[in-house]
């Protein structure tokens, strides 16, 4: 007979789910992964390796500059808000979750891939954010608007691949940026304090818009502030876990770096994690974590004011080294040295394809805090997933507001846009937003490809840029 109207839909949607799923994997695995890599190595190659060699003089520029007396800015945003914004949206759930899944999926050493990932994106990010500043142009709020839709339109001329960005951009500001975030805020209320998730969902969207009516500049204050204070909680928690097992951190190094090569000799042999594993895991947390080559946070970049692009690349090379060397090393060594995670159950759990809803992500991240620190730890993470959640929400808005603006030249749907995020918002509190994850990674994946060839093609422009700067710091 027929089939009935609920089972149909139900087989639409596992149906729509696969297709997205094969998709997004045709894209990433290995194809995508190893552009970012590739563009990664080339931009190093071309810099010599500035990130590794000129440390002092990056960290001069960012770090060393907050102690410096600043200029307000004319126009646009200051330099540190730029990249509290860009962090607002970079450190979010996937470092706490995230990385527990790469160490649960991939084995302890998907964790050094993370750091080649990291170290090599560091060019790509310095490029990244240089180029965004070079070829900003003035937005109608006052500031400056620039991203990868600017400098694929205007640098490599080449609007057909700019509006490809930008169209790929909106969706995901919507699931990734907004519905996934606000469903981890309102669980994370719901099961520290029992609150309604409809209730959370209609607070998180009224705190979100009071700030989003001000636009770029009041998300940029907001961060500004935001984003210290809940790295502050999250790494504070995270280094008294490793002060307190201090013992246990040469063993964790060790396994990091004997697992990455040679993953089943560190874990006693036999069937279990390999290398391939453990590269594509760490790769691909690298990549979501940082961000660099995907493109987001270069807009947040872009409405930045400085005197030469080449500063705001610096401030990239820090992004790169904050959200991934800094924050996910901290969860990643944390997990480790707790004793929460244990390699040869994981790998039993896997070869049967029974895996707990609990065995991974934020779950195994509280249990490796709260199994040293107590009630406190979970509190700790609790709080600092709702944060990272929020500023995510925050500065993923900003993205979805500049991808609209630049394919309607105007400002005249920002009020229906900022509308249906804040509707998303709810929605995400109250619905099951885990299939989603598959449409954010087809989105993240057709922002890379334009953008990965944008940076590759004026990489020659944008290294002379950066060259041109380093011998104007270096000058006696």
């Amino acid at each position: 007979g027929p089939c009935p109207p609920d089972r149909a839909r139900l087989s639409l949607e596992v149906i729509c789910l696969s297709l997205l799923a094969r998709a997004a994997d045709a894209l990433w695995d290995p194809w995508l992964l190893g552009f970012f890599l590739l563009t990664g190595l080339l931009l190093s190659l071309g810099c010599g390796f500035f990130p590794l060699f000129r440390v002092r003089l990056w960290l001069s520029a960012t770090l060393g500059s907050l102690f410096r007396p600043r200029d307000r800015p004319v126009r646009g945003i200051s330099s540190l808000q730029a990249l509290s914004t860009a962090l607002a949206s970079t450190i979010g759930t996937g470092s706490i979750a995230g990385v527990a899944a790469a160490i649960y999926l991939g084995g302890p050493g998907a964790v050094f891939w993370m750091w080649v990932s990291a170290l090599l994106g560091m060019a790509t990010s310095c490029v990244e954010k240089l180029l965004a500043v070079r070829y900003h142009c003035p937005s109608p709020d006052g500031g400056w608007q620039g991203g990868p839709m600017y400098y694929l339109r205007d640098g490599l001329h080449c609007p057909v691949l700019a509006a490809w960005f930008a169209l790929a951009c909106l969706p995901a500001t919507l699931a990734g940026g907004n519905l996934i975030q606000s469903g981890s805020i309102a669980s994370a209320l719901h099961a520290a304090l029992g609150w309604d998730r409809l209730a959370v969902g209609l607070g998180t969207a009224l705190l979100a818009g009071l700030i989003l009516t001000g636009g770029m500049g009041r998300v940029a204050r907001v961060a500004q502030r935001l984003v210290p204070a809940m790295a502050l909680l999250y790494l504070g928690s995270g280094l008294a876990v490793l002060l307190l097992r201090r013992e246990q951190l040469p063993r964790a190094l060790a396994l990091i770096f004997s697992s990455a090569l040679s993953p089943s000799a560190a874990l006693g042999g036999g069937a279990g994690y390999t290398l391939l594993t453990a590269l594509r895991h760490g790769v691909a947390r690298g990549v979501f974590t940082n961000e660099a080559g995907l493109g987001t946070s270069a807009m947040a970049h872009g409405a930045a004011q400085v005197d030469h692009p080449a500063r705001q690349g610096m401030w990239g090379i820090f992004e790169v080294f904050c959200s991934t060397l800094v924050v996910c090393t901290v969860t990643a060594l944390v997990i480790l040295v707790s004793g929460a995670y244990d390699p040869e159950a994981a790998l039993a759990q896997l070869q049967t394809g029974v895996v707990p809803d609990a065995a991974m992500g934020v779950p195994l991240t509280a249990r490796a805090f709260s199994s040293v620190l107590g009630p406190a730890g979970t509190w700790a993470v609790s709080l600092s997933l709702i944060l990272f959640a929020f500023s995510s929400i925050l500065g993923w808005s900003c993205y979805g507001q500049q991808s609209l603006r630049f394919l309607t030249e105007g400002d005249r749907l920002l009020p229906a846009y900022r509308a249906v995020f804040l509707l998303c918002t709810v929605l995400g509190a109250v619905a099951d937003v885990s299939p989603l994850w598959q449409l954010v990674d087809l989105c993240n994946a057709l922002m890379a490809l334009p953008n990965l060839a944008a940076l590759l093609l004026l990489a020659p422009r944008a290294l002379s840029c950066l060259a041109e700067w380093e011998r104007a710091q270096t000058a006696p």
